[in-house]
């Protein structure tokens, strides 16, 4: 099955697998910022950034087809006006 393109950015939703796993992603997104320090004082080697940012991207597309498979919508993110 293929996850229809976004056309903007969403929200933490989907159902209870789906927003568990955007918090996976988060948490991620979190350890990769703290590993870029790391990594540019030669403390950690670069693959372990490329992996955190792999893995969170690859987190950010089961969330979605989690969404999908489980029959819920994505909340799209609106702007406040």
């Amino acid at each position: 099955e293929e996850l229809p393109p976004l056309t903007t950015f969403i929200l933490p939703s989907g159902g209870k697998t789906s927003v568990h796993l955007h918090q996976a992603r988060t948490v991620c997104r979190r350890a990769e910022r703290r590993v870029v320090p790391l990594v540019r004082e030669g403390h950690c080697d670069q693959a372990v950034g490329r992996y955190l940012n792999r893995l969170s991207d690859f987190l950010y597309q089961v969330a979605r087809y989690a969404a999908q498979r489980e029959g819920h919508d994505e909340l799209p993110y609106k702007k406040a006006t």
